[in-house]
């Protein structure tokens, strides 16, 4: 099989796609592992929108973004990432609305078990009343492709608090999880659709298993190959080995919804194919971040790579795929 040509000018070659996972730190600057302040003279988003351009991914899954939050300058993160990298087609998900806040941190809304969901063409999922001017905390899912279809679900959070490193503070904190959120789109790929899974599980253990398997099941009716994007907040092989397990079928043997109706073998086969550590960003030790896929042909994947960038405790993950 003949290697596809290079670009001169380093674009992803023809017939295949370049995806990438990132967690933003809602484009916090950090320099050896600890904050520091926005460069002068630079707007608030200049340096999470040159990150992102930077990586001329495709398909971009974002996680920890900012939406018209004071702390980040108001700014809202997804519009600025989808306008830096070029991709026409977005959306951003937050399950994390936040009130006023007058500190570096977030004060969660009353509404917090709200989904809300936007993108091109306004508002298309949450409260009445509510617009693209509420601050809220969350995720984003990119791409220059055309997409047919967009899927969004809420994942709640684990019941109890856990201990937390966080960064710019020593030890840990005793921290409560975060309701979450995933996206889902079918895309159109040269060699027809395909899906791609954008998510940020729960840092509780136990608790992002039970998320990803929820999301398994979530996304089996959707056309394969399937790609999944995200901070998972499991290290190493584990998702893996989850999206892999067999499904609980219960003791008549069949799975059902509530209504009666049959739910999809989940999809098998899944693939590892970015083995990179990529947190902490200024010493990468652990894979927290991964790219998985399943119809995807073993050996498939190239350009793997998890370039530095002046943002976030993560480094992104970045793999090219034949779609």
């Amino acid at each position: 099989m003949t290697a596809p040509e290079a670009d001169p000018q380093g674009r992803t070659p023809a017939g295949r796609v370049r995806f990438a996972t990132f967690n933003v730190l809602h484009g916090r600057p950090m320099r050896d592992g600890r904050p520091v302040p926005v460069p002068a003279g630079c707007r608030p988003q200049a340096p999470l929108v040159h990150a992102v351009a930077s990586l001329d991914a495709d398909v971009l899954a974002l996680q920890e973004l900012d939406h018209v939050q004071e702390r980040s300058g108001r700014v809202d993160q997804a519009r600025a990432a989808a306008e830096a990298a070029g991709t026409p087609y977005w959306r951003y998900a937050s399950a994390f609305p936040a009130g006023p806040a007058t500190g570096p941190g977030r004060v969660p809304a009353p509404d917090g078990r709200e989904l809300r969901l936007y993108g091109p063409g306004g508002l298309r999922q949450g409260a009445p009343g509510a617009g693209e001017s509420v601050a809220s905390y969350g995720i984003a899912l990119l791409s220059r492709l055309p997409v047919r279809h967009w899927r969004a679900r809420r994942l709640a959070p684990a019941p109890v608090p856990v201990p937390l490193r966080t960064p710019g503070r020593r030890g840990l904190t005793v921290s409560r999880d975060e309701p979450r959120a995933a996206l889902a789109a079918v895309l159109e790929g040269s060699r027809g659709p395909f899906t791609v899974v954008a998510l940020h599980l729960s840092f509780v253990p136990g608790w992002n298993v039970r998320q990803l398997l929820a999301v398994r099941a979530w996304t089996a009716d959707l056309p394969g190959p399937h790609v999944l994007l995200g901070d998972l907040n499991l290290p190493g092989a584990i998702p893996g080995a989850v999206l892999n397990s067999p499904a609980w079928t219960g003791r008549r043997g069949s799975r059902r919804t509530r209504s009666g109706a049959a739910v999809p073998p989940p999809v098998r086969g899944w693939r590892d194919l970015a083995r990179r550590p990529t947190y902490p960003a200024h010493r990468p030790l652990v894979r927290f971040d991964h790219v998985l896929a399943a119809g995807i042909e073993a050996g498939a994947a190239t350009g793997v790579n998890t370039p530095r960038t002046a943002v976030s405790d993560h480094r992104p993950l970045v793999v090219e795929l034949p779609l």
